[in-house]
């Protein structure tokens, strides 16, 4: 007997209802001084003594399971009476709502997050109002140093040792200041500099760069790295790299990737060389690691950085830098489908 109410809890627990009548139809079956419990309720005293406390406890349960069913129901159905006399039919379709879309420069973000989370780097991020140490003095770039012109920096005026980041660079410097090696970090952000604003350069734009710091990290392990990033970013496995000269790495490389000479636009991009600029990259100078109170004699690193709006530029096909940050609707619109 006890299964069998089991059931009826089951039952009731399950039950729903689509007018006050069938909840009242509900009540009476169950609750009704003929219903199912007044008949459980009688039977009550024919249960053997040790059987008496387990057949009232469910007993009990059906019961205070019955009621909170019926209020239930008759409150929701009494809201949406309510509602409904209120506000009209509100089972007709709804006006369509549009959907958003990301932007570009998200797009890119996120996809480069995504392909080096899968090795194990992190995000870090640091302000986009700096001192003269993180930006400049800690990344081997003493005052006076003929390479802290090539950043054409905002400074701010009342304080000459406070400026506006020209780089992501700075935010590697807090990270490692404040941990310990190994360290495996991207540092995606805005930067600014004072530049002509051109359909090809901005004033300010949107940087990531990536560090990796650890016992024995050589320039071969730099390559594997960006050989991976290169294929499963732009789907392109073949790269170079070019001696150049960056004051916070030795040796320090540009890096090429092969994207063809398959149209028209391919050849204006990369000139008709096949071979297009995607970033900079280079082992960590043993100063900076110093500067950061990391040991050089033990530790070894690499870093690279990318400009996010050349890539979205180029995956995009977009002609003009200035529409990344216009918010011309008309624009944004064509990555409504885009995640």
């Amino acid at each position: 007997m006890i299964d069998k109410i089991k059931a009826l809890i089951a039952e009731a627990e399950a039950f729903q209802a689509q007018s006050t009548a069938e909840v009242e139809a509900f009540r009476i079956k169950y609750l009704g001084k003929k219903g199912l419990l007044n008949d459980y309720f009688a039977e009550f005293k024919n249960v053997p003594n040790d059987q008496k406390k387990a057949f009232g406890q469910i007993i009990n349960k059906l019961k205070s399971t019955a009621e909170e069913k019926v209020n239930a129901l008759k409150e929701e159905l009494e809201t949406k009476e309510e509602t409904k006399g209120v506000y009209g039919d509100l089972s007709r379709p709804g006006e369509p709502i549009e959907i958003g879309a990301r932007h570009p420069i998200s797009i890119v973000k996120n996809q480069i997050i995504d392909i080096f989370s899968r090795i194990g780097f992190n995000v870090s991020e640091g302000p986009e109002i700096e001192d003269d140490w993180h930006n400049f003095t800690a990344l081997n770039l003493p005052e006076y140093h003929p390479a802290r012109d090539m950043q054409d920096t905002f400074f701010i005026q009342t304080n000459p040792d406070v400026l506006l980041r020209t780089h992501t660079s700075s935010v590697q410097v807090r990270y490692m200041e404040s941990h310990k090696p190994p360290i495996r970090t991207i540092s995606p952000g805005r930067v600014f500099r004072n530049e002509a604003i051109s359909a090809r350069s901005h004033c300010f734009f949107h940087q990531v760069e990536g560090l990796y710091i650890d016992k024995d990290v050589s320039f071969a392990d730099l390559k594997q790295t960006l050989q991976y990033f290169t294929t499963e970013m732009f789907g392109k496995s073949k790269i170079r790299l070019r001696p150049s000269y960056f004051p916070f790495t030795e040796p320090s490389a540009e890096v090429d990737v092969y994207w063809g000479l398959e149209t028209e636009t391919d050849y204006k991009m990369t000139k008709g060389t096949g071979w297009l600029e995607i970033m900079g990259c280079g082992m960590v100078d043993p100063n900076v690691l110093e500067n950061c109170g990391i040991d050089s004699k033990e530790y070894s690193g690499f870093a690279f950085g990318m400009g996010i709006d050349r890539i979205a530029l180029l995956l995009h096909q977009i002609s003009d830098i200035r529409l990344l940050s216009e918010n011309d609707v008309r624009f944004l619109e064509q990555f409504r489908s885009a995640l």
